[in-house]
């Protein structure tokens, strides 16, 4: 019996109907161990050694390997084609080699395809493990393990509310808060267009200014209303004639097929798609045998996958389409074993497949590996000159026509901001024309800053500096918001204030370890080690005997020390020069005492230095004078009842209403809710807030009252347990008893946040390996989605409304994968002691499953 080892179960069903009776498939569930994730699982003074340890949740799948390798007559690792795919082989060999159970005959195959024959060719081809790739691989989780291991505790100690830093996570954490920081000093230029609307034969056309007293219009050009008006008036009297039409051909050629990265993109931009869902997508596609392997630098294609794609080219349109020869594309990966075939279909002649977002990832596959060997697309484009009588004005007017759509008939890339790309058709013209002039226009625009960064956009900086590789990309930023220290927001990364600390923290003591150019050349160092050109071990030392004494240095400052230092770095963003030359710091409560950075127990912020005679603080994130102003601090008024003043003040975690402060009493205080505007928290509102929680009476049936509050996820009421939302803070004030009853009806119907039976918010389907029905459901701390056996929280980074039944499935999944919550043990209760003259009761024997 031969053993074949792959890494999914999907997999594994899928070769072996392709292999027949002689072979065995298991699945070894992805990786079967890893660096324990504690001090000393690499070692640098024992040649960075490493301590490897099984994952807990991979004991059965490692007993059935070792099980069946016992048996077999020879081991054949067929994971998948890349560093990764060649680290689960090692691991699984060295598993085994350990138990005594690897047999005498070892083989490696490696297919790019899961197609009958893309498989019976690798096993007809074997090959011996790559060691150059593994070394690959243990060189960056040896990196990846002491940058985290060694950094993370100094940010722990120095940088309250610091989570975690990571080789490659921080460089692109550092991309989003420089993108920010571009954005914040960013000043936007006013700036004019005059553009007429003319007509020839009963076509109207758009033509725009260009030059203007005898100057060429650039686009700053015209920078003032007053400017814009004459300009508009002079185009308005002048009388325009046509003094050239140029017209040129254009030919454009079609995109090569999907690497990694490109994929991510475009599904980011046509599909909306997480980097992470398009890759758990793609992933599956693969197993199911419908695209080749996913992870790839490479952009060429097969010489039978060419031959079949002009073949679907021509069966799907003329002869036309298809160019006299083959196209021949070019990899720039430095590293032949890992520049592997670009994502294409298996098969051309399969258009669709599955369903749901399956069908739409395999649709933009199928359509740009197609159109990559389909014919150019030829343009016209046409540019007609206007001029009035003396010279001094003139107009341009540019179109664009498809002469032959070529490639274009079946895709078009996506582009992350849309431009004016001037494809309107022109009328037919002549030199000496005067069309007609319907109307001017003069329309004020002002210079934009530079865009937030989508994930397709942060993907395609992050290989065009080379940071990170096809298959990190999505991990990195799904750290990224697992951390959170960024939010997504209409597909656009917004550094939290968590974010930006920690970059600036890293920035000025580590500033050579988040710079790109040295991420990028550590990149180049790994594939250097896979390429068989550099040891691992060597790269391992240079980059080691800088950073550790680097953290050292760091690790032995004051707390207090560092937050100085961050002060004075974070200067200009925290404290910029005001318009009217006054000091940026001088606090704005006290007038007297200097603001500065604090670092307290749930992060950063401003504080006045005068504290505890001024508590002046705000928020990190909010530049002096820059943000929203929340109005002063001041006394609104006196509590009625006993005398104490109420006052509205901002803090670390925004605006709040406060009363009494007398020696040994604590202040009440309130936050301000988010659809409360400054301008209507006087004394009436603040005293609402103190008072809350407002009792608006005994529910009818069960006596029980029915209150109204405030939490931290907005208004609700409160009745024997249960919750039902409120839609507004006005609610809460306003609400009667017969709407509360209803409210509350309404929230146990649905599945409120009681603990009685609730119904789904939507019922996504039957797991696709289980058939187990798959629930939405709404909990207590948030949606999660159930089979039934199994609850798994969704992510606060995943639109419940956006859930696919796949991602519930994996969800589900990973869940089960980790085992039962563990719960607290209680306390024993106490003994009491017996009565002095009974006769103690005759002892139980142990039972079977007890340990005695």
């Amino acid at each position: 019996m031969k053993l074949v080892v792959v890494e999914s179960p999907a997999k594994a069903k899928t070769i072996e109907k392709y292999l027949g009776g002689d072979y065995r498939v298991l699945a070894s569930y992805g990786h079967v161990r890893d660096l324990p994730p504690k001090d000393g699982s690499v070692d640098p003074e024992d040649g960075f050694a490493m301590k490897w340890q099984n994952y807990g949740d991979k004991t059965k799948q490692l007993k059935a390997i070792t099980d069946a390798a016992k048996e077999a007559d020879e081991l054949i690792l067929a994971t998948d084609p890349d560093r990764e795919g060649e680290a689960i082989s090692w691991h699984v060999q060295e598993v085994l080699q350990k138990r005594k159970a690897l047999p005498a005959r070892v083989e490696r195959v490696a297919f790019n395809a899961i197609t009958k024959a893309a498989v019976l060719d690798a096993i007809a081809h074997p090959r011996d493990l790559d060691h150059d790739l593994v070394d690959a691989y243990r060189a960056r989780r040896a990196l990846d393990y002491l940058v985290g291991f060694t950094l993370s505790p100094v940010l722990w100690r120095k940088l309250p509310g610091a989570k975690s830093a990571g080789r490659v996570q921080s460089v692109a954490l550092k991309l989003v808060v420089e993108r920010e920081r571009e954005i914040e000093a960013f000043k936007p230029q006013e700036y004019w267009s005059i553009a007429a609307q003319m007509e020839q034969d009963g076509t109207e056309f758009t033509a725009r200014l260009v030059r203007w007293r005898g100057d060429k219009i650039e686009r700053l050009t015209i920078g003032s209303e007053g400017d814009a008006m004459s300009a508009k008036t002079e185009v308005e009297t002048g009388l325009f004639k046509i003094v050239s039409v140029e017209t040129k051909p254009l030919t454009r050629n079609p995109p090569p097929p999907f690497t990694t990265s490109t994929m991510q993109q475009e599904a980011a931009r046509k599909l909306g798609f997480a980097a992470s869902h398009t890759m758990r997508i793609a992933q599956q596609l693969y197993e199911d045998g419908a695209i080749t392997y996913m992870r790839t630098d490479g952009v060429q294609m097969d010489g039978s996958a060419i031959s079949a794609a002009r073949g679907a080219i021509a069966n799907r349109y003329d002869a036309s389409y298809v160019p006299d020869q083959p196209r021949m594309y070019k990899t720039k990966a430095k590293n032949a074993q890992e520049a592997h075939e670009a994502i294409r279909p298996t098969d051309f002649s399969r258009d669709k497949v599955g369903g749901g977002d399956h069908a739409r990832l395999y649709e933009l596959v199928f359509k740009r590996a197609l159109a990559s060997q389909m014919a150019s697309a030829r343009l016209e484009r046409t540019t007609v000159e206007m001029e009035e009588g003396t010279g001094q004005t003139a107009l341009r007017a540019t179109g664009q026509v498809v002469k032959f759509p070529g490639f274009m008939a079946l895709y078009t890339e996506g582009r992350d901001d849309d431009g004016d790309d001037e494809s309107k058709l022109l009328p037919m013209m002549s030199q000496g024309d005067a069309p007609a002039k319907k109307s001017v226009d003069a329309e004020q625009h002002f210079t934009q800053p530079p865009p937030r960064y989508s994930e397709a956009s942060l993907v395609k900086k992050m290989e065009e500096l080379g940071i990170g590789r096809p298959s990190t990309y999505a991990s990195i930023l799904q750290t990224l918001k697992t951390r959170e220290y960024v939010r997504v927001d209409k597909n656009r990364f917004f550094p939290e204030e968590s974010g930006r600390l920690v970059t600036s923290f890293l920035e000025r003591f580590f500033e050579r370890y988040v710079s790109y150019d040295f991420t990028a050349g550590l990149e180049e160092e790994l594939d250097d080690i896979s390429g068989g050109r550099a040891q691992w071990q060597e790269i391992l030392k240079a980059f080691w005997q800088d950073f550790k004494p680097k953290t050292d240095e760091v690790m032995e400052q004051k707390p207090s020390d560092i937050t100085a230092e961050l002060d004075k770095f974070l200067e200009p963003l925290l404290f910029p020069e005001k318009e009217d030359g006054t000091d940026p710091r001088l606090c704005p409560r006290c007038e007297e005492g200097q603001l500065a950075l604090r670092g307290g127990r749930f992060g950063a912020f401003i504080a006045c230095a005068n504290y505890p005679e001024c508590k002046y603080t705000r928020q990190f994130g909010q530049r002096g004078g820059d943000q929203p102003d929340q109005g002063e601090d001041e006394v609104l008024g006196k509590y009625p009842e006993t005398d104490q003043d109420i006052e509205f003040k901002t803090g670390r975690f925004g605006p709040y209403v406060e009363m009494g402060q007398g020696e040994g009493e604590k202040p009440k205080r309130a936050s301000i809710p988010k659809d409360v505007a400054r301008a209507d928290v006087d004394l009436e509102m603040a005293i609402k807030l103190l008072s809350l929680p407002r009792i608006v009476g005994e529910h009818p049936e069960t006596g029980k009252e029915i209150e109204a509050a405030i939490g931290r996820y907005g208004p609700y009421l409160r009745h024997d347990g249960k919750y039902a939302k409120l839609d507004t803070t006005e609610e809460v004030f306003e609400i009667g008893m017969n709407a509360a009853v209803v409210k509350i009806a309404e929230a146990k119907t649905k599945g409120g946040r009681g603990r009685g039976a609730r119904e789904p918010l939507k019922i996504l389907g039957k797991h696709p390996r289980t058939e187990e029905e798959i629930k939405l459901m709404d909990g207590r701390y948030g949606p999660y989605v159930t089979d039934g056996t199994t609850n798994a929280t969704i992510p606060k980074t995943v639109d419940k409304d956006d859930l696919t039944l796949e991602e519930a499935a994996q969800l589900i999944d990973e869940r089960a994968a980790k085992g039962p919550a563990k719960k607290k043990r209680k306390a024993p209760a106490k003994k009491k002691k017996a009565p002095a003259k009974k006769k103690p009761a005759a002892k139980k024997r142990p039972a079977a499953n007890e340990e005695s």
